[in-house]
């Protein structure tokens, strides 16, 4: 399907940032700058898509998460090993990742959706709301895309590039650090609620009993 095509060619297009952004070439880090841009907005695109076209799928579903971490994920990596960022940076996002998807992986086998974990009206608010989810990406992106403008610069040595460099990594840092504390904030409601979801489930699958 179209809307899973998007989504994976996500990838590829990440590891093309990645080789340009450790490009000693500041015109390579400035176009990877750019393509931060289109990397985030094909997450926007294949959402967009798979509604247009009623391709929504639970793989679908699947993918799209599986890409978004993937592309965050190694974004925050290469970002501390560039020097860019602290590296609890990384290390927050991922320890948080891995405790959140490993509660919504076991959604699936119960035939629901990885956020179907999340039930409440507040849960779904920080988690599914597109008046969170929306800003969420949106400072992620901005992070991203300043902390790779900044490093641009950085390979220059005009004084003019040096304050720029300078200025735009300010705010980065601020966009950052934003985007981790966001990041903590639409975990709590999986933390707390998946356990009760699981619990509901795994009752229903016994008094179910075995598929005949």
């Amino acid at each position: 399907m179209l809307p899973n095509l998007i989504t994976l060619l996500r990838i590829p297009l990440l590891a093309i940032i990645i080789s340009m952004l450790y490009s000693a070439a500041a015109g390579m880090r400035f176009v990877a700058a750019g393509l931060i841009i289109v990397l985030i907005l094909m997450d926007t695109l294949d959402g967009v898509v798979a509604r247009t076209t009623k391709q929504t799928s639970l793989l679908g579903s699947i993918l799209d998460i599986a890409a978004d971490r993937a592309v965050e994920l190694v974004l925050w990596v290469v970002a501390a090993d560039l020097d860019l960022i602290s590296v609890i940076v990384p290390l927050i996002v991922i320890t948080r990742g891995v405790f959140v998807d490993a509660l919504r992986a076991v959604a699936p086998a119960y035939g629901m959706a990885p956020f179907d974990l999340v039930q409440s009206r507040p849960g779904k608010l920080l988690v599914g709301s597109p008046w969170l989810r929306a800003p969420y990406g949106l400072v992620k992106a901005i992070a991203f895309f300043l902390l790779a403008l900044g490093y641009a610069f950085e390979a220059q040595t005009t004084a003019t590039a040096v304050r720029l460099s300078s200025n735009i990594a300010a705010v980065a840092q601020v966009a950052t650090w934003l985007a981790v504390a966001l990041c903590l904030a639409r975990g709590i409601p999986v933390f707390i609620e998946a356990p009760r979801q699981l619990k509901a489930w795994g009752r229903r699958a016994a008094e179910d009993g075995p598929a005949k």
